[in-house]
């Protein structure tokens, strides 16, 4: 019997004159301060064998009221934990725990153990505990010499393995851990030999290992190798006749086929005992070539089928859960060709005790009678003897209420005071079974244990069971009534069980409703009250159909359901007993099974499964797949109109609409629009009402009050939408009072003496009615009790003049028409007109923080004071003044915002070195109060802005001037400069830096001894006390040569540069006219050959080496290279780009006749410069 937990109070409900116990867990709250003897709730197992490397722990657990106390024995003397520090109890508990890791050994605590919980009303045993040790021996060394057997004789490997506790697990394997294949030929006993019916060559090898595997330590032990040699004497004789001249030196018989003989067990006839309900295990194996084949019969009966099973290939037959009936003569055969060999095994079933009816817990009234019964059966029959608290009955008080007959304990007007438990021991030779119950005296009034007030709820026509489970001492009577306690349910259709259920064989509506239990004894009445409701069943009114249908195309299993209104159905679909595929073809309604591109594995039984909370249904159709013949290909198109529009099962505001589909066109109706239009309020407008999947052709729609309905229905497909239907008759809804009232109701303020009341006005769907109006209402919220209302029409707001300033004030707006009011609106609060504050912030105060950050602190302005919201304060702000004498220029007016809970601010990116005045005004969602007095400060110095410019002005061979401004903003007073610089070569490299001061009244210096021909980059800042502000930088290149010192012009701008180039230009035009027009005359003439034979020295042509723009090379074609000097005042590092301006100077300057010009550098040393050609 299942316990209940720890803490609960198990009780009896005591049923009959002659009373059965029955076990109910109960309330603890509700029975606080009933006794109860101690029960067992938990025990270890009569048989327990634990491991030497863990603590050994021995449960007992015990329940009661008062909680119990805990006592042990061991092997049948007292056991005391309090002298053997190894051993402690669990708190609350009589587990024991005996440490034996730290050293002790385990066998030293072997023995029989039982507990005793104990309290005032008596002492509960638990079962007999044999603790025992866990043991894996070790394998005895011993060597074993090579068996050698001839191919074709039977071979017995034995195992032996050591007896260990629990007995090991065998089984063969090789050397390297690799199980020796088993057969019909070769296979493992039941005592762990390895049995060879007959022995093959192939069976020759000399690691034969047999393991042992000990359950408890999880060890493995391995006996030595074994080797065997097969030998084949055939060849063994051939083999030695050779070596001495043909002598046989063995038996020349060959390996003869034999009939089988039994190698286990041995004999015709053996017997076996077996204990009900454990395993029973019979074995043969036999010898015999061929192998012999294992068959099994009983002969005094049939082999029980379910519990019985075959193995080790037909050698072993294993029957489980064994029962009196297994009992009898079993025979094993084995066989071969030659004939066959029979042993018989006689069975005998014995049985340890087991139960009948173990003993109950009984509770009884003083006075009342009871009895505990404690049967038992076993083979041979079990003793029974009774103990009361732990002694032999016998060895207890006489008691004239108490009687033992046999297996039975009688009681008889039982007084207060003799509340005890009871044991019962049956045993026999192979067991023994011990139950503890006791008899619990006790005088209490009835209580109803059932939940009040329990809900009930039965399908019509079904059997109901209402419960009325109590508790008392007598045990109560329960008596029921319906509806009143004005007659007793008695006689049909009720039927009155004994623990207090009334069951309603056949429910009907009528028996629904209020139910009363009552239960009495002679010490109080106790009642209750369940309700029962009886629903409507599960139908399916439309099953699906039988389907037969072409390939790829749709299908559709309709399934209707009708329910009872207050249960929530749901729909399942089987396919063949099974869930669905899981498949997007597949879609499954509530109502409808859809399947689109049917398959040939579509094909099967479908079932629908409609079920509530309560009950189900079901029907089923088939579905038949066919091959759908050769069709043109298709046209998709739009659908038709649907058709034959109805309207059927009207309501005050919901009507039933039908339809009939129009053609498809090949495409698949995915889905219905149905619109209807208001010919009351909006007619000619058609709107949306709902749309409805393209598998259904009806629709329950909701409607409004006071509408003139007319409905119309589109399909769409996968073309689009069709035409729509011809419009339904008009349904008309009456009108009625409105069901909602406006939303979005809002109170504010425009104006510090009003409060304006908005809201979102219903619309004319909303109405429900003729005669819309609005009933607004207000009330200064805590102050006033009555509201103050007026109802407008065809408005949306309300002004209320004549308010205090911001005061909160409580809002409803509530829809009326002719035919009544809405519902209940819920109030929002909203508040009167702001006006502007009338007081300044107080002690407003300035803390510089930095030069750019200063925090303004001031006092909260009162409540009173803000007239609203207050929404926060502003610091308005401006820079009046720098404190330097050079920049004294006003900044502009500034402000920042602070939330409304705040006190203090930070006013940033304030100019240092600068005079502030500010004020602080409180402001709300009217504006700004008015403003504190002008407070002032000063930042102190910052660091300087950057230098207005930073420029080289004059670089030499190895010295650089520079030349600088001071910042604009000086944020202070200047200190000095800070210069520092480095060299750059040619990968961009950055040298060492060095670093200068200079004095503020600098505006130049010039750096000497430096390095000719070198990139410089320079850092440039300037500084007050307050550090160096941000730098300017600049490169610049000490020159090469002192020549390239001379001023450097670009000659691209000069005047004679572009007249030079003008004329370059024009000769050039007019070569090529000549050229041009010499070629196109060709040949010679009489003219030509004068003027060559005088040889007019006008026209004679240039020698080619005068013609300079006759010859140029590539690098010719390259542009004309003009230098510019950069604006740092560097020459450029590449020694190629030359300035034409040195032409211009030099002394060597020549022109060609052509107008182009040579020049060469003056006085420069090393090879002349290239010649810059015309250009061309």
């Amino acid at each position: 019997m299942d316990r209940p937990s720890d803490g609960r109070l198990a009780l009896l409900l005591l049923l009959g004159h002659m009373i059965t116990a029955l076990e109910v867990p109960l309330d603890p709250k509700l029975l606080e301060g009933l006794p109860q003897p101690p029960t067992i709730t938990h025990q270890s197992p009569k048989e327990y064998i634990v491991d030497p490397r863990e603590n050994i722990v021995i449960h007992c657990e015990a329940k009661g009221k008062p909680h119990p106390g805990f006592s042990w024995t061991r092997n049948g003397t007292h056991f005391d934990i309090d002298k053997d520090p190894k051993v402690t109890m669990k708190p609350h508990s009589g587990t024991l725990v005996i440490d034996i890791i730290g050293g002790e050994k385990a066998d030293a605590y072997e023995g029989v153990y039982q507990c005793t919980a104990h309290n005032q009303l008596g002492s509960a045993l638990s079962n007999h505990i044999t603790i025992r040790q866990s043991r894996s021996p070790l394998w005895s060394k011993e060597k074993f010499s090579p068996i050698v057997a001839q191919e074709g004789q039977s071979l017995v490997l034995q195992c032996r393995p050591p007896a260990g506790l629990p007995p090991p697990i065998v089984f063969w394997m090789d050397n390297n851990f690799q199980r020796l294949p088993q057969s019909r030929r070769v296979s493992q006993g039941l005592n762990g030999d390895l049995y060879f019916s007959n022995v093959l060559m192939e069976d020759s090898r000399n690691n034969y290992i047999c393991y042992a595997r000990f359950p408890h330590t999880q060890t493995i032990q391995q006996k030595q190798p074994i080797t065997v040699h097969v030998i084949d004497l055939d060849s063994l004789n051939d083999t030695m006749a050779d070596y001495f001249n043909d002598t046989d030196l063995f038996s020349d018989k060959p390996v003869e086929e034999r009939v089988p003989v039994l190698l286990v067990p041995s004999g015709s006839l053996s017997s076996q005992m077996v204990l009900r309900g454990e395993v029973l295990e019979l074995e043969c194996i036999a010898d015999g070539l061929p192998t012999p084949a294992v068959s099994w019969t009983k002969l005094s009966g049939e082999i029980p089928g379910h519990r019985a099973s075959l193995m080790n290939f037909n050698k072993t037959l294993r029957i489980s859960d064994v029962s009196e009936a297994d009992a009898g003569e079993y025979r094993c055969t084995a066989g071969n060709r030659l004939g066959s060999v029979h042993h018989t095994i006689r069975v005998s079933v014995k049985a340890a005790p087991y139960w009948i009816s173990a003993p109950r817990n009984l509770v009884l009234a003083p006075l009342e009678t009871g009895v505990i019964t404690c049967r038992a059966r076993g083979h041979p029959k079990p003793h029974i003897q009774w103990s009361m608290n732990g002694l032999p009955i016998e060895d207890t008080p006489k008691d004239p209420s108490r009687t033992v007959e046999d297996d039975s304990i009688i009681f008889s007007e039982v007084q207060t005071g003799s509340s005890a438990v009871y044991q019962c021991n049956a045993s026999n030779q192979h067991g023994y079974l011990l139950a503890n119950a006791f008899v619990n005296v006790l005088a209490e009034p009835p209580r109803v244990l059932t939940a009040p007030n329990k809900v009930y709820q039965v399908i019509e026509n079904r059997p109901a069971l209402l419960e009325c489970l109590s508790f008392g001492s007598p045990v109560p009577a329960v008596t029921w009534f319906k509806d009143s306690r004005s007659s007793m349910l008695e006689g049909d259709p009720y039927v009155f069980h004994k623990n207090g259920t009334l069951e309603i064989h056949v429910s009907q509506a009528a028996n629904g409703g209020k139910y009363t239990c009552v239960a009495r004894n002679n010490l109080g009445i106790s009642e209750n009250h369940v309700y029962l409701e009886v629903k409507e069943p599960t139908r399916i009114l439309r099953p699906p159909e039988y389907r037969v249908v072409q390939r790829n195309r749709d299908v559709l299993f309709e399934c209707k359901v009708k329910h009872d209104p207050s249960l929530i159905p749901s729909t399942s679909w089987l396919k063949d007993g099974g869930e669905l595929p899981e498949d997007d073809r597949f879609r499954a309604q509530l109502d409808s099974l859809t399947i689109t591109g049917v398959t040939e594995s579509d094909a099967g039984t479908y079932t629908c499964v409609t079920y509530t909370s309560l009950d189900q249904d079901s029907a089923s159709a088939r579905l038949t797949v066919v091959e759908a013949p050769p069709t043109p290909a298709p046209i998709y198109g739009q659908p038709d109109a649907p058709t034959d529009l109805e309207l059927t099962d009207p309501g005050a505001r919901s009507v039933q609409l039908t339809w009939t589909p129009g053609d498809e066109h090949n495409s698949a109706i995915k889905k219905f629009l149905i619109q209807y239009e208001d010919g009351l309020h909006q007619s000619g407008v058609w709107l949306n009402l709902t749309e409805v999947p393209g598998t259904k052709t009806t629709a329950h729609l909701k409607l409004s009050p006071y509408v003139h309905y007319s409905f119309r229905v589109l399909a769409l497909n996968g073309v689009g939408y069709s035409r729509p239907s011809l419009p339904s008759r008009q349904y008309r809804t009456n009108p009625a009072a409105p069901d909602e009232n406006p939303s979005e109701v809002k109170g504010h303020g425009t104006e510090h003496n009003n409060l304006v009341i908005t809201w979102k006005p219903l619309t004319g769907l909303q109405a429900n009615g003729p005669g819309l109006q609005y009933t607004v209402l207000w009330r200064q919220h805590g102050v006033e009790e009555d509201w103050t209302s007026v109802s407008v029409a065809n408005v949306s707001k309300f002004v209320v003049s004549g308010t205090p300033t911001f005061v909160p004030y409580e809002v409803m707006v509530r829809a009326q028409n002719a035919y009544g009011p809405g519902p209940e609106p819920a109030a929002v609060i909203g508040h009167s007109g702001e006006d502007f504050p009338s007081a300044a912030p107080g002690l407003v105060q300035v803390l510089v923080l930095n030069s750019t950050l200063a925090e303004v602190h001031w006092e909260h302005v009162p409540l009173w004071a803000v007239r609203g919201r207050l929404q926060g304060y502003k610091v308005h702000y401006r820079r009046e003044r720098s404190l330097h004498r050079h920049n004294s220029h006003h900044g502009e007016q500034r402000s920042e915002s602070f939330g409304p809970n705040r006190t203090r601010g930070k006013l940033p990116d304030l100019h240092p070195f600068s005079v502030y005045s500010l004020h602080v005004t409180a402001f709300n969602s009217r504006g700004e109060g008015p403003a504190s007095a002008t407070q002032r400060f000063e930042t102190p110095e910052g660091v300087p802005g950057v230098p207005s410019f930073f420029r080289v002005s004059a670089s030499d061979l190895d010295s650089l001037t520079l030349e600088w401004a001071p910042p604009h903003e000086r944020n202070g007073r200047l200190t000095g400069y800070t210069l520092r610089y480095q060299t750059v070569n040619s990968s961009h490299d950055l040298g060492l830096l060095d670093e200068m001061d200079l004095l503020s009244n600098q505006s130049s210096v010039t750096l000497h001894n430096l390095h000719h021909s070198t990139r410089y980059k320079f850092y440039f800042s300037a500084k007050t006390q307050q550090g160096s502000g941000p730098a300017l930088t600049e490169e610049a290149v000490t020159i090469l040569h002192r020549a390239m010192v001379s001023p450097q012009v670009d000659i691209a701008t000069q005047g004679w540069f572009i007249g030079l180039m003008s004329a370059i230009a024009l000769l050039i035009l007019i070569l090529l006219i000549v050229c041009f027009i010499k070629r196109n005359k060709g040949g010679k003439y009489p003219v030509k050959e004068k003027e060559d034979a005088h040889g007019d020295p006008e026209i004679q042509p240039m020698k080619e080496d005068d013609i300079m723009f006759g010859e140029y090379s590539e690098e010719d074609r390259k542009p004309l290279r003009v230098s510019r000097t950069p604006s740092s005042g560097t020459v450029p590092r590449d020694g190629s780009e030359d300035s034409l301006v040195e032409y211009a100077d030099s002394g060597d300057t020549q022109f060609n006749e052509d107008g182009s010009f040579i020049g060469q550098y003056s006085g420069r040393s090393g090879p002349p410069s290239p010649v810059i050609n015309s250009l061309v």
